[in-house]
């Protein structure tokens, strides 16, 4: 037990001991004008032992002259200086170890960054491209078919049969030319096709009290001439009148309208006017009839079809 104590005090003063050297060299290195001094000449390391034994003695610290000694001879022998390791793979693994929280929060911030990109990359341009493709590929050309077939049913005469099988092939075209504007078009154009081969209504002179049923037009070109219109009206089967596109043959624009200026021979002209005259009221009102399934209206008096909208 006694031999275990001594043992045990002994490792205590080595220690102190070191504790001591390493407070030395530390003091030195604060005084590195008074060391680089003592040290850089021969013969003058008692004077820097006795000036480092007063500096501790003015502490209150006792130090010994062998400890202050092993203390210089440590300074001089970089013993407890810091010497960084010469650069290579294992110091550059080390430090990566070391600052791996760093890293690895740096690592994910990238890995965030490129996940938003991604992101934004598909919502902006890979998914409208695939579904531009889907709409071009498939629900385009079954909505084409769609309208076709439904165009197609409805068609009682010949041209509506082929402006049908017209437009079905411009969508395809379309479709197949990457076009979507123009599939759209031609898909917009069947249902309108569809819409008016459905439509059913009589051309009728109108009759109400203090409105005019016709109109004559001198044209520019020829003074001498003279161009007569009835006003008429599309009514439906319910009797109430039906808005129609006309054109102008005056200035070549149409209008979406319920009354017109339809143009018709003078003998047609006057036997209106010859009616309307007699009591007010025109007996035969009905110039032609456009049946469901048909594109045209079959007039019952010789007219072409030709228009104005103003009056």
């Amino acid at each position: 037990m006694a031999d275990s104590a001594a043992v045990a005090g002994s490792a205590e003063v080595k220690l102190n001991d070191l504790m001591l050297a390493m407070d030395v060299v530390d003091t030195l290195r604060h005084q590195e004008a008074f060391v680089a001094r003592e040290l850089d000449e021969e013969g003058r390391e008692q004077e820097l032992t006795a000036r480092l034994r007063k500096i501790y003695r003015d502490q209150g610290i006792e130090v010994s002259d062998a400890v202050i000694a092993e203390g210089v001879k440590a300074l001089k022998d970089s013993r407890f200086v810091y010497t960084p390791p010469r650069p290579g793979l294992g110091v550059t693994l080390a430090r990566l170890w070391v600052r791996r929280g760093r890293v690895g929060a740096f690592a994910a911030g990238l890995l965030g960054l490129f996940g938003l990109a991604w992101i934004g990359y598909y919502i902006l341009a890979e998914r409208p491209a695939q579904q531009r493709q889907i709409e071009l590929s498939t629900n385009l050309p079954k909505a084409l078919e769609a309208a076709y077939a439904d165009a197609s049913a409805e068609a009682k005469a010949p041209a509506a049969r082929d402006r049908a099988a017209e437009l079905l092939a411009d969508g395809r075209r379309a479709a197949q030319n990457a076009d979507p504007a123009a599939a759209k078009s031609a898909l917009d154009g069947l249902k309108t096709l569809s819409a008016d081969l459905r439509q059913s209504y009589q051309i009728r002179v109108v009759a109400s009290p203090g409105e005019k049923s016709g109109v004559f037009r001198i044209p520019d070109r020829n003074t001498n001439a003279r161009n007569y219109y009835l006003i008429v009206e599309a009514v439906g089967a319910d009797g109430q009148p039906i808005a129609l596109p006309i054109k102008s043959e005056e200035d070549g624009t149409t209008k979406m309208t319920t009354k017109w200026g339809l143009r018709v021979d003078k003998q047609t002209y006057d036997r209106v006017g010859a009616d309307k005259a007699d009591d007010g009221i025109i007996q035969n009102r009905t110039l032609g009839e456009k049946r469901r399934g048909f594109l045209d209206v079959d007039y019952s008096v010789p007219a072409s079809g030709a228009a104005i909208t103003q009056w």
